[in-house]
């Protein structure tokens, strides 16, 4: 089987590539003749781990190719993925579908025979409707079928998640759809991966409520973790005691500075958005919404007192400024909001990421962006880790205390022990559990 993917960003260059993987032929799209001429040059435009080498070994076996050519992608294929963005409305938080519907038209335009039409993009509840719509419009006379087929890919563990999916979700009214898509996923077929065979609209929604219910409890351990702080609780343990029921589940309750990325933050307020457009108001996820608004400045905050109340001229270091470890993703990412609340009360910022440093300086001024974690270190009033890179675990802590102004850090990841950090001589704030100093070494131990 043929497939066209339209859309090479990061659902549709994991999907497409995945696909052929499966043995299937895939013709990737892109409007963006750059960013087509440097994959076929074998250049990645995102960074996700092991995704170089398996685009690298389709090409080679023939079943993936690139094209700007709508007509080399659609004709001759038996299903078109439609995988382009579908970024928030910056005036009212609806998804912005023109890139769907502008990919629908030209499907439309030139498929030839029977086609299967499926979004692989996160679309508001009716798009399949709509799309449906539109290509009748187009072409009346089209022999086609409509399918949503929502992805489930956490960036930095996309290949895996594709591959080795939960469930796969069939959104469509139509028994020859289904029978395709059962081909397309024939390996995961065979090993018995759940399939959920429904209407588009359920489809639809089932993406939506996803996200929303994942942010939701990222959320309420962040709320938890509040608590924690003001009680002396540790809400690591609260987080354990609570996720080995196996009715909550122990993913997504790490407490932090909030949830990022190209998911979560937009999927939450488009549904919020749908909820209001359909007389269905979603009041959970809209208090989710605004509290993960408040916790990223509150987080910068926490910096300011942690220094006295007062980072004038002084110099913070930054680690990590991606949404999250193993992508340069910094799409709506925590350090967006917290560097430049430090920038405004006057803080001098040194910042690394091990890959999300080009991304962010596109999006970040007056920052000093340094070769390795020490570097940026060096001299700081404070040290803040943001983002959990498996590097920043394994910091020596002997060297920061060496080339550090002040033994300062602020863990919003929760990555080191309370304990070893305070032995060190560091005054240390997590999250969610009590500030310690080096001076309270015996309090801490008790009270452990």
């Amino acid at each position: 089987m043929r497939i066209g993917m339209v859309g090479t960003g990061y659902v549709g260059l994991v999907s497409g590539t995945c696909f052929a993987e499966f043995g299937i032929d895939v013709v990737c799209l892109d409007k963006d003749v750059d960013k087509i001429a440097g994959l076929k040059r074998g250049e990645i435009p995102i960074y996700e781990p092991g995704l170089e080498g398996l685009v690298a070994k389709q090409v080679d076996a023939g079943r993936l190719s690139f094209t700007t050519d709508i007509n080399e992608a659609v004709k001759g294929s038996k299903a078109i993925f439609i995988a382009v963005g579908t970024p928030s409305n910056q005036d009212d938080g609806h998804a912005d579908m023109t890139y769907v519907y502008d990919a629908a038209r030209e499907v439309a335009r030139v498929m030839e025979g029977y086609t299967l039409i499926v979004t692989k993009s996160t679309v508001p509840v009716g798009t399949a409707k709509e799309i449906e719509r539109i290509i009748k419009e187009e072409r009346p006379d089209a022999d086609f079928d409509i399918c949503s087929n929502p992805e489930f890919l956490r960036e930095g563990a996309a290949i895996n998640d594709f591959l080795r999916p939960d469930r796969i979700v069939i959104g469509t009214k139509s028994e020859r759809a289904v029978e395709i898509m059962r081909d397309l996923y024939r390996p995961l077929y065979i090993n018995e991966t759940p399939m959920v065979v429904t209407s588009p609209e359920t489809a639809e929604t089932i993406k939506y409520a996803g996200n929303a219910f994942l942010a939701t409890k990222i959320t309420f351990i962040n709320e938890i973790a509040n608590l924690c702080e003001q009680t002396g609780a540790n809400v690591q343990e609260v987080a354990k005691g609570i996720g080995l029921d196996g009715r909550i589940g122990s993913k997504f309750l790490h407490a932090g500075p909030g949830y990022g990325g190209s998911c979560f933050p937009k999927d939450t307020l488009a549904l919020t958005q749908i909820g209001q457009k359909h007389n269905a108001p979603q009041n959970i996820v809209e208090t989710v919404v605004w509290v993960n608004a408040e916790r990223q400045r509150s987080m910068a905050q926490r910096v300011i007192d942690a220094c006295g109340g007062d980072v004038e001229g002084k110099r913070i270091a930054i680690l990590g400024v991606a949404f999250k470890p193993n992508t340069d993703d910094v799409r709506d990412a925590p350090s967006l909001q917290i560097i430049p609340y430090l920038q405004d009360e006057g803080a001098k910022i040194a910042a690394y990421d091990p890959a999300a440093m080009e991304a962010a300086q596109k999006h970040l001024e007056d920052v000093e962006w340094c070769n390795d974690s020490y570097e940026a270190a060096k001299d700081a009033d404070a040290l803040v880790i943001i983002t959990e890179w498996n590097e920043f675990r394994a910091l020596a802590i002997s060297k920061l205390a060496e080339v550090m102004k002040t033994k300062r850090m602020i863990d919003m990841r929760n990555i080191y022990n309370p304990e070893d950090m305070q032995e060190r001589g560091f005054h240390y704030i997590s999250i969610g559990r009590p500030e310690v100093r080096s001076d309270r070494v015996e309090d801490l131990k008790k009270a452990s």
